[in-house]
């Protein structure tokens, strides 16, 4: 008896469905390396689980050069006047962006310390290297930072010592120029010296 056809249907149970991932992802590259191999074909594909994890492939080079070439094909095409080259290259521009949009908000959701539970060992290390240095740039800057404010202060506070001796200097000088008045000589000799007395004036009759 033959296998019978199995109905394709969303896995409701959270981890079959992982682990259904795991293995028709396996399964997945290593039919792409085969006929890779076989018909010597340049191939890639894109995945993103439902936790946004990337997943990717290519046979010969990078992806990105996979992608690229098939930009330039698409050009081509635009070039020779066929409209649906235009199509295709909006579509691997929105392809190209979307993954790229994709990435970054994982990334910023794992820095946050958000859906971690998809992440490799050495996903989790690469993730604790990168908050390691970044921490570490935002202590240089924290003290860059303090280290000008100290200074400013120290600046500040030197002027301020310096305006107090100026005014205090000039103070002294004033009072100096009042007591050497020829006009006020009198006022201050009485004031010094209140038990001066006057002679007193004798009348003849």
């Amino acid at each position: 008896m033959g296998r019978g056809k199995v109905e394709l249907k969303q896995i409701e149970n959270k981890i079959s469905r992982q682990v259904t991932f795991s293995k028709r992802r396996t399964g997945l590259k290593k039919k792409a390396h085969e006929i890779s191999l076989l018909c010597d074909a340049q191939l890639a594909f894109i995945i993103f689980n439902t936790r946004g994890k990337l997943s990717h492939f290519s046979s010969h080079s990078s992806v990105e050069n996979i992608l690229e070439r098939y930009e330039r094909h698409v050009n081509a095409l635009k070039i020779n006047g066929g409209e649906s080259g235009s199509q295709e290259n909006y579509a691997l521009e929105c392809l190209k962006l979307r993954s790229k949009v994709e990435v970054l908000e994982r990334n910023i959701r794992n820095l946050a310390g958000n859906d971690l539970d998809s992440l490799s060992l050495r996903e989790l290390q690469n993730l604790e290297h990168q908050l390691e240095a970044s921490l570490k740039r935002i202590r240089v800057k924290k003290n860059n930072t303090m280290k000008e404010s100290i200074s400013l202060l120290h600046k500040k506070a030197k002027a301020l010592q310096e305006r107090n001796s100026t005014l205090t200097k000039e103070i002294k000088d004033k009072k100096t120029v009042v007591v050497e008045d020829p006009d006020c000589w009198v006022e201050q000799t009485l004031m010094q010296s209140p038990q001066i007395s006057l002679p007193a004036l004798t009348l003849g009759l």
